[in-house]
């Protein structure tokens, strides 16, 4: 069926129309028939009969009260019935796949004009390509899901392994090999971490914090313990399987006794008389993806110290969800193990040698979390810049405020500082062996995750400052605001507390202080 043809009118038509049974506004230069929705209006019917609004142009009392995706809702759509003559709307909806031209709400690279020395061609295309794929596949399910609490739908991972997006999200590796990635666009030996680094801040800008940890955040810091310390044959049963998006890991190390004292952990594994299997006892807490994962790479104490084991679901095994502060479509979970019987070819690396396993891990999951951090505090920094140029308040608009501007130039110079910080460190890893980023990165990540994380509680407070009551409400206008603020504290603490890992970042110095080093 085609589409109806709008009529055009003058504004002053529109102006006749202005009581209750017949009431017109103007917004952006399209003309909208409200007769039949006032009643139904959440504001009521008094604000539309206010003299500035009805049969009047209440483009700037519309957008100072809604964001734009209101007027693209089906049911608002139909109520528009034509446009004013010898205008074209200005504001227009998100196209799939556009940069923003808004300041500072891309990194610089990204940004008209700017240069950098870290990104070649291959990644510009790639982060066009993966950009369109955010925006086309994952945006809508991160809304839907984040607000149901569901886990993100089946259609959303298979779209994602049809690319081969979860084996890219382990970063560069031999588990690339013979795989076509993001359909040919870079090849498995060329791509780095620099990749990996635009596909983590594309999927942040979907602005779902519990989602994103739900998109199978487990498999990126739950696998690669099976990557690197698997056997052949463990790994030829499992990584295609997760990589394909039909069986789902975590990482259960984390216990009610103990988060960031590893060694402090309670859950044991003690052999079988056989010696064939492991029989696992204890329980993990506030583990992501657990309630919906097939395997559980858990941390347990053994005779001989600290073993990874690699766990099945099964009998023995059972998982409560825990509800936290951001979406339980993140699956995060209390698990219970109750005389779980596990393969000792489960086992991942030495018997005795977990800590060397679970230590390894950190560099990478820190460093991704740092990634979608820094990409999350520019689209606040964006989001508030939008609000700050349409708001008026005391009759001028809100950035005619220098308190608001010094508080955006704070959220700037933050964000910016932290980008280039995890820039800076993204080249170094992709000039260094594993050994090498174990040996001098492990403290330049820590220092940036703590950094990164105190930056990110800071936007968010200055956020709610700007969007006022909006900032703390969760539909409407400052709903990334509300939302942002409620799960920023989530990256302070997974993967280390900013206070441990500050103090790691300092004792990883000293132990490279020359001893002759004197004032």
């Amino acid at each position: 069926m085609a589409a109806k043809e709008l009529k055009q009118f003058t504004l002053e038509e529109v102006a006749e129309h202005n009581k209750p049974d017949d009431l017109w506004v103007v917004i952006d230069a399209k003309v909208y028939n409200l007769s039949r929705f006032k009643d139904l209006h959440p504001g009521g019917i008094s604000v539309l009969m206010d003299g500035e609004i009805a049969g009047q142009d209440a483009t700037e009392a519309f957008y100072g009260l809604h964001r734009h995706e209101v007027l693209e809702r089906p049911q608002y759509q139909r109520l528009q019935i034509g446009t004013i003559q010898g205008e074209q709307p200005v504001i227009y909806s998100r196209i799939v796949g556009e940069l923003s031209d808004v300041p500072y709400a891309e990194p610089t690279w990204l940004s008209q004009g700017y240069h950098s020395p870290y990104y070649t061609d291959n990644h510009r295309k790639f982060q066009q390509a993966m950009r369109r794929f955010a925006d086309e596949f994952i945006y809508e399910d991160a809304q839907a899901r984040e607000e149901d609490g569901k886990r993100p739908s089946q259609s959303v991972i298979d779209q994602m392994a049809a690319v081969n997006l979860h084996a890219m999200r382990m970063g560069p590796g031999k588990h690339l090999q013979g795989l076509s990635l993001m359909n040919g666009l870079v090849k498995p030996e060329e791509f780095n971490y620099f990749h990996e680094l635009i596909i983590t801040q594309e999927i942040a800008r979907c602005g779902a914090r519990g989602y994103g940890d739900g998109l199978m955040g487990g498999k990126v810091i739950g696998l690669p313990p099976v990557l690197n310390f698997g056997s052949e044959a463990l790994k030829a049963r499992v990584v295609p399987e997760v990589f394909a998006g039909k069986k789902f890991i975590c990482l259960a190390i984390s216990e009610a006794q103990a988060g960031s004292d590893v060694m402090g952990l309670q859950t044991t594994a003690v052999k079988s008389e056989d010696g064939k299997e492991w029989i696992v006892n204890g329980t993990k807490k506030w583990i992501t993806n657990a309630t919906f994962a097939d395997y559980f790479t858990v941390g347990c104490k053994t005779e001989d110290g600290l073993t990874v084991i690699l766990i099945e679901r099964g009998p023995g095994v059972e998982t409560r969800q825990i509800k936290t502060s951001y979406s339980t479509t993140a699956g995060t979970a209390y698990i219970t193990f109750d005389n779980v019987r596990v393969p000792v070819e489960n086992t991942l690396g030495e018997e005795g040698g977990g800590i060397f396993v679970i230590l390894s891990n950190f560099n990478h999951e820190r460093w991704v979390m740092c990634c979608s951090s820094a990409r999350s505090q520019r689209s606040i920094v964006e989001e508030c810049l939008k609000w700050a140029t349409q708001r008026k308040a005391f009759g001028k608009p809100l950035i005619s405020q220098a308190v608001i501007r010094s508080k955006l130039a704070a959220m700037i110079a933050r964000t910016e500082s932290v980008q280039s910080w995890l820039e800076n460190i993204t080249y170094q890893m992709c000039h260094m062996t594993y050994k090498q980023q174990s040996q001098k990165l492990a403290g330049q990540i820590a220092f940036l995750k703590s950094y990164s994380t105190r930056c990110a509680q800071e936007t968010a407070k200055d956020a709610v400052q700007i969007f006022g009551g909006r900032g703390i409400t969760r539909t409407g206008m400052g709903r990334f605001i509300e939302h942002y603020h409620r799960t920023v504290t989530f990256d302070a603490l997974l993967g280390g507390a900013e206070d441990v890992l500050s103090d790691l970042g300092v004792r990883q110095a000293m132990r490279a202080m020359p001893k002759n080093a004197r004032l």
